[in-house]
């Protein structure tokens, strides 16, 4: 088995010891991301639903990057700041993925980095 670690500067960088994302067997498999604009250490200016627009925007750049899309995503874990939001959240994440959704797991946390609303991850097919 060989693994590749993804790296693109149209999503924020990892700002610790991990990947944007790592490819292996045929699947990729992203780092969560948070709603940082990209080139920038400041999250979207929002509600939870511009947070949730830029989150999935990100991970399309890192899915892009390992030649992978939404498209191919299988399965997704949302971690939300407050579960109250996910009406909104959901609204917003289903323009993204119209046919076909990947299984998701949704899950309320203590707090999130930057005290960000949302962060998604995802594992794609390559």
């Amino acid at each position: 088995m060989t693994k590749q670690a993804i790296s693109t500067d149209k999503a924020p960088g990892a700002v610790g010891p991990y990947s944007q994302a790592i490819v292996a067997n045929g699947m990729v498999f992203t780092a969560g991301q948070v709603p940082l604009v990209p080139g920038t250490k400041s999250l979207v200016k929002g509600d939870i639903q511009a947070q949730t627009r830029q989150v999935l925007a990100n991970l399309s750049a890192v899915l892009e990057a390992a030649g992978a899309s939404l498209d191919n995503a299988v399965k997704t874990t949302v971690f939300l700041k407050d579960m109250n939001d996910f009406a909104a959240m959901n609204e917003t994440y289903a323009t993204f993925f119209p046919n076909n959704p990947p299984a998701r797991s949704t899950v309320q946390v203590a707090k999130l980095p930057l005290d960000a609303l949302v962060e998604i991850e995802v594992i794609a097919l390559v």
